[in-house]
């Protein structure tokens, strides 16, 4: 996700307990929740989860028994603290790399690089003239995620079948550029990275379902040596992926409900468990999972009765492609899916060299805004901040983490995030502390993420916000609306679509 320019908070806000005619919903006490959710209890799940992947060949991925056995850690712990728990089930198409990717220039110059298998890509061992699609740019925009190499049939026009096709990061999705380049009769495809600030090295990312040629991801300095090639000799390129696919694989989502509040107005608080293949995911996202099960429980314990319903749910394969959420809300009944008050989602948030960054429901710092009551849910999470004497500034709300699907249908969202790969700026080391030009996240998508590299001070102020959050829009006597209301205006807002991608989509 990429990061937005810092907002200083300078004033502080008036009391957590006294209501604002400025602001749809009044404020709610909720030391007494923030109190009881410890950074100690978020570690202890976290160690829960670290000693499963130790158990487990190092992951706790959707479809394997690392993520089985986080279902049933998490599920243990919510019965015990009175919820109803029931289990989804749900099938997937299961991706693994078996061996890491090679790629070499056969011709003109023999030379070997340093490239990435994205999930999903096929198995193969193909040597082939190399061949850049229309819509390169070298150098690269300005702004990130602007590139349209790829995005298009039209990008293939005059495209030789049975080459590999070299592509560039950008506008559209992995899997968009991949499936495109197969159209053409491409026999394996490169996508280097865009070029901009945080996007230098090898990306990261899935291609949404499986295509059977092989695709690996090159760093920008590589990719842009290659075109240059290209602009005035024949390449031949040699790439061998192996790779394990399974269409039907399944895996879960677990749904816990409170027993009290109404259930016509459900608060979902969500986060995914799923880990990449690659690591023990113990920020991403077990952070996010170990942080909503510590306010789940902390209500339990501290006998909280909410006006609202509240639903924890913790979703399965979203790095796979959101597809834990995105079932969830595809497969509730009309009536279900309408009881449903607001989405909160919290995915990563203990980075090492963390921001705090806030959805930005409002659309205020990036485009596009979420549907009507995101940029309330937004406000109580900039106000909280700002009572604490905190900085926060917002992040882009494009949908890709677990709040996709249901902005996509119109629900209010917002939520938390404390970086992944990219780059913090000199300006948020200022603010925020931590090392400029590096990742918020080093570990992202790693086998390092782990407990040696959480940040407790992340833990602790987000752990805290998403306590203040939930508590707000459990409690509140007044609702996302003036009216008091959860009506979407649906009517009255912009169509818009969201990518329903993981982290590093594109």
């Amino acid at each position: 996700m990429s990061h937005r320019r810092a907002l200083i908070l300078g004033a502080l806000a008036a009391s957590l307990c006294a209501p604002s005619t400025a602001f749809g919903l009044d404020e709610v006490n909720s030391k007494k929740l923030r109190d009881a959710v410890t950074v100690n209890g978020i570690l202890q799940h976290e160690r829960a989860f670290q000693a499963i992947a130790n158990a487990n060949d190092g992951t706790r991925a959707s479809g394997t028994p690392g993520y089985e056995a986080s279902i049933q850690y998490v599920k243990q712990r919510l019965v015990r603290a009175g919820y109803r728990v029931r289990e989804q089930e749900f099938t997937f198409p299961f991706f693994r790399e078996l061996a890491p990717a090679v790629a070499s220039q056969v011709s003109p110059t023999p030379k070997d690089y340093t490239v990435d298998t994205f999930e999903y890509s096929g198995s193969g061992d193909v040597t082939a003239k190399l061949q850049a699609v229309r819509g390169i740019t070298i150098p690269p925009p300005a702004e990130p995620g602007t590139t349209p190499a790829g995005c298009t049939a039209a990008d293939f026009t005059g495209f030789t079948a049975g080459n590999i096709a070299l592509i560039q990061r950008g506008t559209c999705d992995f899997g968009l550029k991949a499936r495109n380049a197969k159209a053409a009769g491409a026999v394996g495809v490169i996508i280097f990275n865009e070029g901009q600030e945080g996007r230098t090295g090898l990306p990261a990312g899935t291609l949404g379902e499986p295509i059977d040629i092989p695709v690996v991801g090159m760093t920008f300095e590589d990719g842009a040596a290659l075109y240059q090639q290209l602009q005035g000799a024949e390449v031949t390129m040699h790439i061998t992926t192996s790779t394990e696919a399974d269409l039907d694989a399944t895996t879960k989502n677990l749904i816990a409900d409170t027993r009290e509040g109404n259930a016509d107005e459900t608060v979902v608080v969500g986060a995914h468990l799923d880990s990449v293949v690659e690591g023990p995911g113990i920020n991403d996202n077990g952070s996010g999972s170990a942080g909503i099960l510590e306010i789940a429980e902390a209500m339990s314990e501290q006998n909280i009765k909410p006006r609202r319903a509240v639903r924890f749910a913790f979703f399965g394969a979203e790095e796979s492609g959101l597809l834990g959420s995105e079932h969830y809300v595809s497969t509730l009944p009309a009536n279900q899916l309408g009881q449903i008050y607001a989405n909160l989602n919290f995915d990563m948030i203990g980075s090492p060299n963390y921001v705090r960054f806030v959805y930005d429901g409002d659309g205020s710092d990036s485009e596009p805004a979420g549907p009507p009551g995101s940029g309330e849910i937004e406000s109580i999470f900039t106000r909280y901040f700002a009572s604490q004497g905190l900085a926060s500034e917002p992040t882009e709300f494009s949908g890709r983490s677990d709040y996709g699907p249901f902005i996509a249908v119109g629900i209010p969202a917002g939520g938390l995030f404390t970086g992944a790969e990219g780059v913090k700026t000199p300006e948020q080391a200022a603010i925020y502390g931590g090392t400029a030009g590096e990742w918020y996240d080093p570990c992202y998508h790693q086998a390092c993420d782990t407990m040696n590299h959480l940040n407790v001070n992340a833990l602790n102020e987000m752990g805290d916000a998403a306590a203040h959050a939930t508590l707000v829009l459990a409690k509140s006597r007044t609702g996302l609306f003036p009216d008091g209301s959860r009506k979407a205006a649906r009517d009255k807002s912009k169509a818009k679509k969201f990518d329903l991608h993981s982290h590093a989509a594109r």
